[in-house]
């Protein structure tokens, strides 16, 4: 039995409609949990070695990584019943749609960091790190996912009607 038919079996029958009909959203989240994970563990790891004492940069090298390895899952397997753009043309739109979701990821701890001062010696190191968690990790995440998530189905990776369709001008009627 396939992987799907397995995960199938294990969720109750009246959820499987939801889940069918939401199985673009779930594997975008999935690819986004993945992407996470990675995120996480290279921004602390980076933070905490080789960059002590500039979050922010080890903040973008690891969501730089983790966006690479987000196209590649999202092209291949979440997005995979989509398309009709040149792969060269995709690309280019994925990471300039990663490239503002970046932005937005490093907005809050750049407030965090330097707004509201949440660093030391001005707090513990542990209230640093939970504060550059909750800011990087946790805040700048789900916000970039949400802009993610519309501009991906919008932008990169449109159905192939919306992409190939040429926009026509609606022609106003003489009177």
């Amino acid at each position: 039995m396939s992987v799907s038919g397995v995960a199938a079996a294990l969720v109750p029958k009246r959820m499987l409609s939801v889940f069918v009909r939401n199985a673009e959203l779930l594997k975008f989240l999935t690819v986004g949990a993945i992407a996470f994970i990675a995120t996480s563990a290279m921004f602390f790891g980076l933070k905490w070695t080789v960059l002590q004492g500039k979050p922010v940069t080890a903040n973008v090298i690891a969501v730089l990584l983790a966006t690479v390895l987000s196209y590649v899952l999202n092209r291949e397997w979440a997005f995979s019943a989509r398309g009709g753009r040149q792969r060269r043309h995709e690309a280019a739109m994925f990471f300039l749609v990663a490239g503002i979701g970046l932005v937005i990821n490093q907005l809050p701890l750049v407030v965090s960091r330097y707004a509201l001062d949440y660093r030391t010696p001005d707090v513990s190191l542990l209230a640093e790190n939970i504060a550059d968690f909750l800011s990087a990790t946790l805040i700048g995440t789900l916000l970039a996912t949400a802009f993610r998530w519309w501009a991906m189905r919008k932008f990169v990776f449109p159905h192939a009607a919306e992409s190939a369709a040429p926009r026509s001008r609606s022609v106003p009627a003489k009177r």
